[in-house]
């Protein structure tokens, strides 16, 4: 099970026609491809400030799916109006979907967004099949319960869009495939990462440094991920730490690399049957770490996001209460979202699905591997999860057990997983290091020969390429 699926918004040909079918709703809505921009952009507007829901382009007056005669600008209409919204509205790329020989744009609206949209000053709501003004009584009521700071949309003072991975950058707009933009700049703009300054300048948002910052910790010193492996139940002496800084995206895949050095692996008894099992569900403690980095309030300072790994449990605590409407009661069905774009990258970079915290699927992965439910829980300014491990049921006790010992790998090599089994991962100059006496060209063929089979995973390029346990 793979929690790190690409986004959920795939809308398939019968979704589509049973949304025409019913005609236009509170949730979905339907218009014609001559619609202009600013009926487009009120659309969303709309949605957005109700429960969320879909746009499609290319339905007639009459309700007839009539198709689109331009679908890249249907798509590009929709990017266009959703900047119109104050403030700019982040949304998965619109979809081309065809339907008995038409195609059509739907665009999603996800729920449980965090703040509240205006367009040209006015504040819509999706009320039935029309869009209609708020009253203030309605406006009041939505700007208490979406009361959130938005501090990732805020530009990060003293930044400048030269601080930004362009090399980063170049590779996220490489996976958008469906977004037409002049420049990566208004790629970035686009998607809530630059924003235009007083003095009519482009300069990163916090969370356009925290996704694609050379060095974000410049600007936000506790936004990092501290992974601590102890030997026992409790803290103590004796630990494995390693401090984890950088891009989001870098600190998910080195907190993964740091879960599998450091869970244990082994047998375990089933009726009269062994099978090898890890300490947790490998996709459930990613999971635990990828909402943390997703959702965590990055406006306060002086807690990081703590990864805590015990004999018999694991813990990641995330800086923040639960956002908005959200409560332990309802932490299954409900939806908010604290990061809008900081979700919504990480959603179009693979790392998340947009359309949730995944928290259903955490549970029933528990239960299948046969452990107990994960443990919710709110402190006085942060929330944890804690995952109860398969403790002495697992044959084999010892954290990192070697995953490589079926393959034939060369001493070399052995030194190499070894070394990312204790530190996380390996750079070549590390493994030079280990290996004074190899050339450069041997050092390289061992970890493309890694890569190859399986172990490890290249991240990064060019001098700062790095791997990591795959």
């Amino acid at each position: 099970m793979d929690f790190l699926a690409a986004s959920p918004y795939r809308t398939s040909a019968e979704q589509l026609a049973h949304w025409i079918a019913g005609g236009s709703s509170t949730a979905v809505a339907l218009l014609p491809e001559s619609a202009n921009p600013r009926k487009v952009g009120e659309t969303l507007v709309a949605l957005a400030n109700a429960h969320g829901g879909a746009l499609v382009l290319g339905v007639n007056a009459s309700g007839q799916a009539s198709g689109l005669n331009a679908p890249t600008d249907a798509r590009d209409q929709a990017l266009t109006a959703a900047l119109m919204a104050e403030p700019p509205l982040v949304l998965p790329l619109p979809e081309i979907v065809a339907l008995d020989g038409r195609e059509l744009c739907v665009v999603h609206v996800p729920p449980g967004l965090s703040q509240v949209y205006s367009i040209k000053g006015q504040y819509l709501l999706r009320a039935g099949r029309e869009n209609r003004v708020m009253s203030t009584s309605e406006l009041r009521t939505l700007l208490i319960a979406r009361g959130e700071g938005h501090f990732e949309a805020t530009v990060a003072p003293g930044a400048s869009q030269a601080e930004l991975d362009e090399a980063a950058v170049l590779r996220y707009l490489e996976r958008l495939s469906g977004l037409t933009v002049p420049s990566p700049s208004a790629a970035l703009l686009t998607r809530g990462c630059l924003k235009a300054t007083p003095q009519g300048e482009l300069a990163p948002t916090h969370a356009g440094m925290l996704l694609f910052g050379r060095n974000p910790q410049q600007y936000l010193p506790s936004a990092e991920i501290i992974a601590v492996r102890y030997a026992g139940t409790t803290m103590s002496d004796e630990f494995v730490r390693e401090d984890i800084r950088g891009a989001l995206g870098d600190q998910i895949l080195r907190a993964e690399a740091f879960l599998v050095a450091n869970m244990r692996r082994g047998m375990r008894i089933r009726g009269f049957t062994r099978e090898e099992v890890t300490e947790y569900p490998l996709a459930v403690a990613r999971e635990a770490v990828v909402n943390a980095v997703a959702h965590r309030d990055y406006s306060l300072r002086g807690d990081s996001i703590r990864l805590l790994m015990f004999s018999d449990r694991m813990e990641v605590y995330s800086p923040g209460r639960l956002p908005g409407h959200v409560t332990l009661d309802n932490i299954l069905y409900e939806r908010f979202s604290r990061n809008e774009v900081i979700v919504q990258v990480l959603s179009d970079l693979g790392f998340i699905e947009r359309l949730g915290y995944g928290i259903d699927r955490m549970i029933a992965a528990m239960q299948e591997a046969g452990l107990p439910a994960p443990r919710f829980e709110e402190t006085a300014a942060g929330f944890r999860v804690t995952l109860l491990s398969h403790g002495h049921d697992l044959v084999s006790a010892s954290p990192a057990a070697q995953r490589w010992g079926n393959e034939l790998l060369n001493p070399r090599q052995e030194q190499a997983m070894s070394f990312i089994a204790q530190q996380g991962r390996i750079t070549n100059s590390a493994f030079q290091t280990l290996c004074p006496d190899v050339s450069p060209e041997t050092i390289r063929r061992d970890l493309a020969d890694l890569v190859d089979r399986g172990l490890l995973m290249k991240i990064g390029e060019k001098r700062a390429t790095y791997y990591i346990m795959k």
